[in-house]
């Protein structure tokens, strides 16, 4: 029992005597005092911030300092307040033990909270920058690489901070980052594939040759839209409603095009011959006509009708026009063809199909044995 009570002496440093419990009263009073004074602190910063931020922030065209301010406030208040417990711990006449145990655990918490401060306002700048660049084609980022953004962040703050706090308690940090890289080498060699397409999905989230609801078509002929763009692949639904999954490494060494850029017009064209002998004018404009008379078929620009070539059995002519959404333009010309096959039928234009006229010639000789 003797030497349990050694031990509590010797960790608060108690001294004999009559004395020790008013030496004590005032050791905790002045660390209570340190600890008050910055907690009144951190709520006085909180209402100015609240109060006199705001009012400067209204003098700006943005809202972006608005939104970090609100984000920041609480982080300001919580770093205060352990300061305050951090100096008031200090204060105390501890055990060098247990002030050293303390105050290291209070500075972790102290890495904590700024590195909480550093990523909220680092997030909200990139929100803030992706809400005003979504609709750009030329922004460096995306909605679709906000959530592969914040990872990145926390990882560097992450990192950032175990440096900080491995450097405070004299530990080697060399040792560890020549381990870190290592691994890393290790890990890049074995995973080079899966590094690839993630390297290229960062490729595509930057270069941005398509978004999420953008329609595409490989070089290989299929056509889809975008429905998702990962780290590793990206997804494409068909028109017959099936998912290909492509590799983004492989997405980004082919060649396609991007129906919905630079905006989502498109243009049709429909193949159509008539009969020679038929007054191309005449057809020309008719074309052109029944074209308008389609709802989904813009009027600017105007539909326009030329006569292509001569075929071996009809005079080719082509029809183009537009539409305001490309995936209206399978339906669009769906009516075009039916009402083009009405208008040639009421003008009496006829649209041939191959012929072959075969002539067979025989030598008089033959035909007189053959009759005999």
């Amino acid at each position: 029992m003797n030497s349990f009570f050694g031990f509590i002496k010797g960790l608060f440093l108690i001294q004999e005597g009559d004395g020790f419990l008013l030496y004590w009263a005032k050791e905790v009073l002045v660390a209570l005092l340190i600890l008050s004074l910055f907690w009144a602190l951190s709520n006085v910063i909180v209402m100015v911030l609240n109060k006199w931020g705001k009012r400067l922030t209204a003098f700006t065209a943005t809202d972006l300092d608005d939104r970090v301010l609100q984000r920041v406030i609480p982080y300001v208040s919580r770093l205060f307040v352990v300061l305050g417990i951090y100096l008031a711990v200090r204060s105390l006449p501890l055990n060098e033990k247990l002030v050293l145990a303390a105050s290291g655990i209070i500075y972790i918490i102290l890495v904590v909270i700024v590195c909480n401060l550093i990523y909220h306002v680092i997030d909200e700048l990139m929100r803030w920058y992706v809400a005003g660049k979504e609709d750009t084609s030329g922004a460096v980022m995306s909605r679709q690489m906000m959530p592969v953004a914040e990872k990145i962040v926390s990882l560097f703050l992450m990192g950032a901070a175990l440096i900080v706090v491995l450097k405070h308690f004299n530990y080697d940090i060399f040792s560890l980052v020549t381990a870190l890289g290592i691994g890393s080498l290790a890990i890049g060699m074995a995973a080079k594939d899966t590094l690839a397409h993630m390297i290229s999905g960062f490729t595509i989230m930057l270069d941005r040759p398509f978004r999420i609801g953008d329609r595409i078509q490989l070089i290989g002929g299929q056509i889809g839209d975008v429905s998702d763009i990962g780290l590793r692949s990206t997804k494409i639904k068909t028109l017959d409603n099936q998912l290909l999954i492509i590799p983004n490494s492989d997405l980004c060494n082919t060649m396609l095009t991007n129906q919905a850029f630079p905006n989502s017009r498109a243009k049709g064209r429909i193949n159509i011959g008539v009969a020679y002998g038929s007054d191309v004018d005449q057809v020309k404009q008719l074309l052109v006509a029944t074209a308008g008379e389609v709802p989904d078929a813009l009027s600017d620009p105007v539909p326009e009708a030329f006569f292509v070539s001569f075929g071996d059995s009809a005079l080719n002519m082509a029809l183009f026009f537009w539409v305001e959404e490309y995936d209206t333009l399978f339906a669009t010309t769906d009516k075009i063809n039916t009402l083009i096959l009405k208008r040639f039928n009421e003008h009496s234009i006829e649209i041939p199909f191959p012929t072959r006229t075969v002539k067979l010639e025989q030598s008089p000789q033959l035909y007189k044995e053959v009759t005999q």
